[in-house]
């Protein structure tokens, strides 16, 4: 299991195709000389200033998301309800506030790694939900603005090349375009923090 990693050009493009299309690619974190990965199998897309659940909608910019106006390909790591970690992968161009936040993955490596990070053994419960899927691979603020293909936390191509099922769906947990269908699924997987 060791893809590539994925190249700015990947995330030079619309948003919700830049979702799609991470569905089955790796999410890896070499951190404190302990590797841990998942494959993607849940994503959300915030496509830009007028999509009102986007942290940069109107193109509000703040200390805080300024990642997030950063060029495509770099990390947007923010703080959810002051709580949990959230992951994202910055899109489009930069200086336009776009990403797609990483929802859930399939455990593949480091599991035991993760499981002492997220003080459980139950598989299920290691990478299902964007807090959680942080906590298991180590990610925090301090990847915030990082390069995901030189950087600690990195997005790899998938080693197989099988196409992934794509189910697509209304965002999940914000209050704002919520039923806006941009949340893509792998469909039937397991994984997922929800059922599709």
């Amino acid at each position: 299991m060791r893809g590539a990693p994925l190249p700015d050009e990947f995330y030079a493009r619309d948003t919700e195709s830049v979702a799609r299309a991470v569905l089955g690619c790796v999410l890896e974190t070499r951190l404190d000389g302990e590797r841990t990965a998942g494959r993607i199998v849940e994503v959300e897309a915030y496509v830009g200033p007028h999509d009102p659940a986007d942290h940069g909608y109107r193109n509000r910019r703040t200390r805080r998301n300024a990642a997030l106006f950063g060029p495509p390909g770099t990390a947007y790591v923010f703080r959810s309800y002051g709580v949990h970690w959230c992951f994202n992968a910055v899109t489009e161009h930069d200086g336009f506030p776009a990403a797609v936040l990483v929802r859930a993955l399939e455990p593949l490596v480091g599991l035991e790694i993760m499981a002492r990070r997220r003080g459980t053994d139950r598989p299920r419960l290691l990478c299902a939900g964007p807090g959680r899927l942080c906590q298991a691979l180590g990610i925090t603020g301090e990847h915030d603005g990082r390069s995901l293909g030189r950087g600690p936390v990195r997005l790899l191509r998938p080693t197989d090349a099988a196409p992934v099922s794509v189910a697509a769906g209304p965002r999940i947990g914000i209050s704002r375009a919520a039923d806006w269908p941009l949340r893509f699924v792998e469909r039937g997987s397991p994984w997922l923090s929800r059922g599709s």
